[in-house]
């Protein structure tokens, strides 16, 4: 190999990095597709001058890996710091905040929360890089000694009937979207964990770059809790799971940076291949050492593989650590150290051991005929080392390593058009048949099916929700995790992206007011968040913007609503040639059910019921699907007031545990008459709705998605007792027709439920 690198072993090259320029640092970076910048280069040099040597390619690619944007945060962490790093909750509820939090759920018991991203991976191969997402979801909870008891998948892509040239190495949306469903539903169903919440979203800026997050939850005895750090001088690493290959090679410096049209044949190699038939029992084997108290601490291979991960253990136990490159286990001859330090193949675990329990633990591997390795010791120097055929290839500081770089980008917004754009109001009949029609609206019974949500036994309300053969969407599952309690979880998923292209900040707060509505809707108080905040590139004024608008809307919002984010992920470089993405802050909403017993469905219980509606529509129609649908533009996006929709929420809250609510339903996208419709979807009742009161235009009052809404049923026998609890207009009633009647003024709309539903259902299957 040619200069600047000089071979010093088989398969390992010094390179020159004291005496290069600024030609060969740009060289070297893109010869071996490292990420980082001439900046970032020349830092690297003046520390191995301070080492007085030069680097190997092991320990450049070390510094590619800690570096990059996946992994130190460099461009976000200002940012966060200042915003959702800093909302406190009524009392400290997380335990811990490492690879996932850990948060108060019982004097005994704490949840585990984790949301990721696994955009790039599933843009290049969408079934794999969906499964491998929920292969690194679970690890994410089972390092911290958590049992997995949910998974959740937020998606987003193309329009599905994209009918345009697709831009050169650009797959087609339905080609994605079929098969990232396909490598969630398999991964999720073979390890046996259920699919219980997600969401799907569908918007141009997603054909060059969709996203899939994944999020999980996992529950845990508080006295059970491991950290991802070794515990003592002399520990051991014991490496178990899946071998090392050549997949997932330079998967996290792939994740940071633009999908271009060569990303299918330069990136292919940096997406990792799942093995979900090993991921089991490899769960059930970590758990079981670590409920026997033999492990001092347990990680998950993720970005960065071998290098991030032995390198992480050390520096957070304030330790040092020497590995064995030999003693990993490899699925291909020939690898080259630099390979073997940086694959991110799955299904891989570290755990650190005292020497006296090493043999009991690869006992308990043994047992679960998942593969254990010896691969290397903790000591106190404070740096990381690799050993290969007896000679130190890698040997670095590991505070220099892992604290990287971080900038504070400049950033420039770009003002929105908030102007309403003047029009004549359509026919309503058409117009509510193609809502219900819409993919950002309909059915996503096609979707939820492929996925067990009920493997466990555990899923007391379940994402489609009402009579059989009738079910509709409910705005959160609840998931009951102990045998012993009927204390639960309510799970949501939440964010609505055309609202935050429109306006960053205001569609941030949205997502925060969307989630806290969805969890109260089946009677739990709203707890903690996890966001995943995937955005463009970040060394473009106008994509940071954007992250610190959202990011400070949701800090507005969450702070205000009193609830913490206590996991998160940032995924940034979401671009292709067609631009960026939408802003997506995707959020993941946990809820505590007091008694899931008491939880509240979304569909219609009984004829004669009245309908209430909670909270005030506004003309801010800025981002709505209504717009979209007529091709317009501009408006306001709708505003967040916490104090007034925190009293609602207490109130409902206070009915239901009165067990005054039979069925509850917030508003979001497509508005009032897309909740009446869902909800009589799931309870195959007729719905009659009087919404005469006031002077806006009857189109605003059926379609406007203004925050802080809920629509409610209630008995007659308690609708005394009811509006003496919940500030609530009375707007209608159940019926036995068959119909959804609509009047306001002199408009009377009359819409058969069986049409409607019709539509409702087609609209993924159309595309």
């Amino acid at each position: 190999m040619p200069e600047p690198y000089r071979k010093i072993l088989d398969n390992v090259y010094e390179i020159d990095l004291l005496e290069a320029d600024d030609s060969d640092f740009e060289r070297i970076s893109k010869e071996k597709s490292l990420g980082l910048s001439l900046e970032e280069l020349k830092k690297i040099r003046d520390y191995f001058k301070r080492e007085r040597r030069n680097p190997t390619d092991v320990e450049l690619e070390a510094f590619a890996q800690s570096w990059s944007e996946h992994c130190c945060y460099k461009s976000s962490k200002p940012i966060l710091k200042r915003t959702v790093f800093t909302i406190k909750a009524p009392q400290n509820i997380c335990v811990i905040a490492e690879d996932a939090g850990v948060v108060d759920f019982n004097k005994e018991y704490a949840y585990v929360v984790a949301l990721e991203s696994h955009n790039h991976p599933s843009a290049l191969d969408p079934y794999g890089g969906a499964a491998t997402g929920i292969g690194g979801i679970l690890r994410d909870v089972v390092c911290m000694g958590a049992q997995p008891i949910a998974l959740i998948d937020p998606l987003f892509f193309g329009p599905l009937n994209y009918k345009e040239k697709l831009p050169k190495g650009t797959k087609h949306p339905q080609y994605l979207f079929k098969g990232v469903v396909s490598g969630i539903a398999d991964y999720g169903n073979r390890v046996g964990i259920p699919t219980i919440a997600g969401m799907v979203e569908f918007h141009e800026s997603y054909i060059s770059n969709c996203l899939v997050n994944v999020g999980c939850i996992g529950i845990i005895r508080k006295d059970e809790v491991v950290h991802s750090r070794v515990g003592n001088v002399g520990d051991v690493y014991i490496m178990a799971g899946g071998k090392t290959g050549r997949d997932g090679i330079h998967g996290v410096s792939f994740a940071s940076a633009e999908l271009g049209e060569e990303s299918e044949k330069k990136d292919i190699p940096a997406v990792q291949l799942g093995y979900a038939i090993m991921k089991e029992p490899l769960m059930h084997a970590c758990l079981e050492a670590n409920k026997k108290k033999l492990l001092t601490g347990m990680k998950d291979f993720g970005g960065g593989g071998l290098s991030c991960v032995s390198s992480e253990m050390a520096y957070a136990g304030n330790k040092g650590a020497v590995i064995e490159l030999d003693n990993v286990p490899l699925k291909q001859e020939g690898m080259a150290p630099w390979e073997i330090w940086v694959s991110e193949s799955q299904e891989r675990m570290m755990m650190s051991v005292r020497p006296e329990n090493v043999k009991k633990v690869l006992k308990i591997f043994e047992f679960w005929d998942v593969p254990a390795t010896v691969v290397g010791r903790a000591d106190d120097t404070k740096r990381i080392k690799a050993v290969y055929k007896g000679k130190t290839v890698l040997d670095l500081d590991l505070d220099f390593l892992l604290k990287g770089v971080v900038y504070d980008r400049p950033a420039k917004y770009v003002a929105r058009d908030e102007a309403d754009p003047g029009f004549k109001m359509p026919d309503l009949e058409d117009t509510a048949l193609r809502m219900l029609n819409s993919p950002r609206v309909g059915s996503r019974e096609s979707i939820i099916r492929r996925y067990d949500h009920e493997v466990r036994g555990n899923t007391i309300l379940k994402p489609m929700q009402g009579k059989i053969n009738h079910q509709t969407h409910g705005d959160a599952a609840v998931i009951k995790p102990l045998v012993d309690s009927f204390q639960g979880l309510a799970i949501t998923a939440d964010v609505n992206p055309i609202f935050c292209k429109q306006d960053p900040y205001w569609g941030a707060a949205s997502a925060v007011d969307e989630a806290v509505r969805n969890l109260v809707s089946v009677n739990s108080r709203p707890h903690s968040m996890a966001d995943c905040l995937n955005f463009g590139n970040p060394e473009k004024e106008d994509r940071m913007a954007d992250l610190i608008k959202a990011c400070e809307g949701l800090y507005f919002a969450a702070n205000a609503f009193e609830t913490p984010f206590v996991s998160g992920n940032v995924s940034l470089y979401n671009e292709g040639v067609k631009g960026p993405i939408a802003p997506t802050p995707t959020l993941l909403g946990i809820g505590i059910v007091k008694d899931v017993r008491k939880t509240v469905s979304s569909d219609l219980k009984e004829t004669g019921n009245i309908l209430y509606l909670v909270g005030k529509t506004g003309q801010e129609m800025g981002g709505s699907e209504y717009y979209r649908m007529l091709g317009l533009k501009g408006g306001l996006v709708p505003r967040v007031y916490p104090e007034k929709t925190k009293k609602s929420m207490n109130c409902i809250l206070k009915a239901m545990d009165k067990k005054l609510v039979r069925s509850c339903h917030d508003l979001s996208t497509g508005g009032l008459l897309v909740a009446a419709a869902e909800m009589a979807f799931g309870g195959d009742l007729g719905v009659e709705l009087d919404i005469s009161e006031g002077n806006m235009r009857t189109d605003y009052k059926l379609f406007s998605e203004s925050n802080g809404r809920w629509l409610i049923e209630v008995r007659k026998k308690d609708a005394e007792r009811f509006e003496s609890v919940v500030d609530a207009k009375k707007i209608g009633r159940t019926t036995k027709d068959g119909k959804l009647k609509i009047k306001d003024g002199k408009i009377d709309l009359e819409l058969p439920l069986e049409e409607l539903r019709d539509k409702w259902d087609a609209a993924l299957e159309k595309e």
